[in-house]
């Protein structure tokens, strides 16, 4: 029995934080259940502890190393010399065909240069994106590029993320439109939660009082500082126009979101700040509500495919597929936009339709078959 897995390719899936975790979940698994082709290690360095753990829960899936990494107040210049070092014995002990690694953190620029320095294959799931901003989004902008430099496979979710990379003299044939994993993982868990009472259940009793919900999150660090104040008056004079509609915000751990949060929204009648969700809750949360606005790029990924109008937070974005197709809109930090394109999404029929279109420009939920394929059929191990 043991002879039928000789020569399977290893696969080492490298993650840290939560967004990372909910993007490779749908990957670790079929590369598990493809156990004929694909021996399968995952490898956790909980950049971002709880909130990685909880998806990894929800999945179902236990690393085989947990590198533990998270310091309260790490800096980036810790965080990255952290992982960095932490990656040497990690290779030397699992010796992995391909370093796989997803999306734009510090765990994956770091992962994808301990592959290259111990000579190791890298794929790069979610390659391509751009702002043509190094300063926007910070620092992913640079981690996506510098991961993009070493990666011998580049994932690209969409044919705009495809042309970026070609632009960048990247070899067409390195480059494969695979659909964004996101949408597989979205879509894996809403299957689940279909039929499902609210999760939580001091909440409950809230939404029943309520007609329509306005979900919120926050945490970019380009925001932090003056852009969260404005925002978060932006958000508190949302509230108080609107008394009849919920307002609910699971706040981010990151003292330099909980602060202002804190500050300018509790108090208000209709103002729910929350503590972090699980990937399962905030999915039912997001399928429960009416608008979403956030500066989050997995949800100006996962919102579109539920038909969710997105408010994005951000002044630019590497996601501009959502934009141009009229399902989500930039309204950055400024308070009267924010607050302008709200009132009209909860006043105009018309208008909320035409953002509410189901359209999802990210994927039809087979990015992980799609990837899997591509390593199978052009890997050969001896």
């Amino acid at each position: 029995m043991k002879g039928i897995f000789l020569n399977r390719i290893k696969l080492m899936f490298v993650f840290g934080t939560r967004p990372e975790a909910i993007k490779l979940s749908p990957l670790i698994l079929q590369a598990h259940a493809r156990n004929n082709k694909f021996e399968t290690v995952a490898i956790a360095t909980a950049q971002h502890r709880a909130m990685m753990d909880d998806v990894l829960s929800a999945f179902g899936i236990k690393p085989d190393a947990d590198m533990n990494i998270m310091t309260p107040g790490q800096t980036l210049f810790m965080l990255t010399s952290r992982i960095l070092s932490g990656m040497e014995k990690i290779m030397e002990q699992f010796q992995p065909d391909v370093v796989v690694v997803q999306g734009d953190t510090a765990t994956a620029y770091t992962a994808s240069l301990a592959g290259y320095y111990a000579r190791k294959k890298v794929a790069h799931v979610e390659a391509g994106l751009r702002t043509g901003n190094k300063w926007a989004p910070f620092p992913e902008e640079i981690y996506r590029k510098m991961i993009s430099s070493i990666a011998d496979y580049h994932f690209a979710p969409t044919e705009t993320s495809r042309q970026n990379l070609l632009k960048e003299n990247y070899p067409d044939s390195a480059i494969h439109v695979t659909g964004n994993t996101v949408i597989d993982a979205l879509l894996w868990m809403e299957e689940r939660l279909r039929g499902a009472p609210c999760p939580l259940e001091d909440f409950a009793p809230v939404l029943e009082r309520y007609k329509r919900l306005v979900l919120i999150t926050g945490h970019r660090r380009e925001n932090f500082g003056e852009p969260f104040l404005r925002i978060c008056t932006a958000l508190r004079e949302m509230a108080m126009k609107n008394p009849d509609v919920c307002f609910a915000y699971p706040v981010h751990l990151n003292p330099n979101v909980q602060k202002p949060v804190h500050a300018i929204l509790e108090g208000i009648g209709n103002f729910f700040l929350l503590p972090p969700l699980s990937y399962p809750d905030f999915v039912w949360m997001m399928r429960k509500s009416c608008l979403i606005i956030s500066d989050s790029g997995g949800v100006q990924e996962e919102a579109p495919a539920l038909s969710k109008p997105v408010l994005v937070t951000r002044r630019i974005s590497e996601r501009p597929e959502a934009i141009e197709a009229g399902v989500i809109k930039l309204v950055g930090d400024d308070t009267e936009k924010i607050i302008y394109e709200s009132q009209r999404l909860l006043d105009d029929p018309a208008y909320y339709k035409s953002m509410a279109r189901g359209i999802s420009p990210y994927g039809d939920g087979r990015a992980s078959e799609r990837i899997l394929d591509i390593l199978s059929g052009s890997l050969k191990v001896s």
